[in-house]
């Protein structure tokens, strides 16, 4: 919002302070992303070292978060799609779960507020327990798309008779 003083000022002024804002924008944006990229580019490197080792404008829990995303994005991309809806369907939300056991960790270090920080905990126990159902559901299905991916057997006895 421009305020009644600043439309005072000598116009130069007065595009010198929009501009030194949107460059300091520009310039904090750039630095998110490039520690989000070498996160991309290097899965080992852990949040909390990309965390600490960012320029001092980098806040800790918001770089945490969006590395939690990015984490869940490329793991959701590397799902090959199985032809099997349910399949399918579980196996993206897994990392999708996890994301959020990720992100509700990254809330408990640096979050404040008693509610958010419970509801933190709740997601935590809540996620775990599906992810834990999802996997043995999957397991379960390993035997129907194994029969289904694997073709019938030759019948040797049609031979043998003529």
């Amino acid at each position: 919002m421009i305020t009644e003083r600043e439309t005072t000022q000598i116009p130069w002024q007065f595009l010198s302070k929009r501009l030194n804002s949107a460059i300091h924008s520009v310039f904090a944006a750039a630095v998110a992303f490039t520690i989000l990229g070498i996160g991309l580019l290097c899965p080992g490197i852990q949040s909390e070292t990309l965390a600490h080792n960012s320029q001092p404008t980098a806040d800790p829990d918001w770089s945490e978060l969006i590395a939690s995303m990015n984490k869940m994005h490329m793991a959701m991309g590397a799902i090959k799609r199985s032809g099997n809806a349910d399949v399918d369907f579980v196996k993206l939300m897994l990392p999708h779960h996890q994301a959020a056991i990720d992100m509700a960790k990254t809330q408990l270090l640096y979050g404040k507020d008693p509610q958010m920080r419970r509801l933190a905990q709740e997601i935590i126990t809540d996620q775990q327990s599906e992810i834990e159902l999802m996997q043995r559901w999957l397991k379960q299905q390993e035997p129907l798309t194994t029969k289904e991916n694997q073709t019938p057997p030759r019948d040797t006895r049609k031979e043998n008779k003529q």
